[in-house]
């Protein structure tokens, strides 16, 4: 009862019915074997790679990043002044990954390197919410939140500072 048949590249046959026509069959996927990626690591920028937690250090602080969770060889060539990363036998959507990490330590790179500035709005449909600043920055009281009577305490992380401009309502 089997039959010869063949499989193309296209993922149709050639030749008789393949034996199991009632279930549905699966192409086997190439695994690429190695493939790598490379970064360049700016000047004025330190780095360091210690089992797949990168810390970059630059003008404006440290940043730190922990890729253990993925399945990707990082190390530093060139005598530091690029990152590698290695991946073995992997299929097309996990070499992703690779280029996943690269971005991640490039946004490191531009954390270390640039300031951030974010502008927040408060918005309210219904209840208008009344927000205060106190400690010099350091710290967002939020009062009439949905309507609620408790006060809502927020706490800036070290180095975040909050200003509220006169230019605009509430």
């Amino acid at each position: 009862w089997l039959k010869p048949f063949r499989l193309k590249s296209d993922g149709s046959y050639v030749g008789a019915c393949p034996p199991f026509r009632g279930l549905s069959f699966q192409l086997l996927v190439m695994k690429t074997l190695v493939q790598e990626e490379s970064i360049p690591v700016p000047k004025g920028i330190k780095i360091s790679i210690k089992s797949k937690i990168v810390e970059v250090s630059g003008k404006h602080g440290t940043l730190k990043r922990d890729f253990k969770h993925l399945p990707i060889e990082l190390y530093l060539a060139n005598s530091g002044h690029e990152v590698r990363a290695k991946m073995y036998f992997a299929k097309s959507k996990q070499l992703s990954m690779l280029r996943s990490v690269c971005s991640h330590i490039n946004n490191l790179f531009d954390g270390v390197q640039k300031k951030y500035e974010y502008k927040m709005r408060l918005v309210y449909a219904h209840f208008p919410i009344n927000a205060t600043i106190t400690n010099g920055g350091g710290t967002v009281e939020l009062r009439n939140f949905l309507g609620e009577k408790r006060v809502r305490i927020v706490n800036m992380l070290p180095g975040v500072k909050v200003e509220k401009s006169a230019g605009t309502k509430d």
